[in-house]
């Protein structure tokens, strides 16, 4: 009952603090374009939130982002979405096969590895054995794709800022949220964002990235 209250409470701040964002007309999903000009531009750090991560437990986002050297690709999601989510889930497990794939056949492609992470943004009903569960539906593999949500209800708003991420409840007990590919360098920092169906170009960018910190 706790636990729903703050996740609903984090959800409230994160609306109100988007205000400046989202008063030009309403048009929040249109400012797509500053926001990607912006990460591109200057690389964003990670926040140090703490998330629960299925199969691993608690882990410090940064550290999440940073285990193996690898790029990392993100999504933001919640597990009862029927619309964004289920093409970003799409995407992700295109993402997964390709990874994988390149993986098995070693070489210059598997070099710059590649993990993929989705997080959800309604950490009340998405706890760790909801996210266990739809990863199995999503036939997700743990050393490729994992999912995770913030441990402390009150730090989902900071992310999601950090991130660019706006989150808006539809008043039907969903939200409407901009879906993307976001793009975070073995350093844990966002530095590229595609739309999510632009799936070569964000994997391609992605093992690009890896592969340059690995030989730098």
């Amino acid at each position: 009952m706790l636990r729903t209250a703050a996740a609903s409470a984090a959800i409230a701040l994160l609306v109100v603090s988007s205000g400046a964002w989202l008063t030009h007309g309403f048009r929040t999903f249109t400012e797509e374009g500053a926001r990607r000009h912006e990460v591109a531009r200057e690389p964003v750090p990670a926040p140090a939130v703490a998330m629960l991560v299925p199969g691993l437990g608690p882990r410090a986002l940064p550290e999440l982002l940073a285990a193996d050297g690898a790029a990392t690709i993100v999504d933001f999601i919640y597990t009862d979405c029927r619309s964004a989510c289920a093409a970003l889930g799409t995407a992700f497990q295109q993402l997964q096969e390709r990874v994988r794939a390149e993986s098995a056949r070693g070489g210059d492609e598997a070099r710059g590895q590649v993990r993929l992470l989705s997080i959800s943004f309604d950490p009340a009903r998405d706890d760790l054995p909801t996210l266990t569960r739809y990863a199995a539906t999503m036939k997700a593999r743990g050393d490729t794709w994992r999912f995770a949500t913030v441990a402390d209800a009150r730090e989902l708003a900071p992310l999601l800022r950090q991130f660019r991420v706006v989150v808006i409840p539809d008043g039907l007990g969903g939200y409407e949220h901009n879906a993307a590919l976001l793009v975070v360098d073995p350093r844990g920092r966002l530095v590229r964002i595609f739309d999510y169906d632009r799936i070569d170009e964000a994997l391609g960018f992605a093992r690009a990235i890896a592969a340059a910190d690995t030989h730098g």
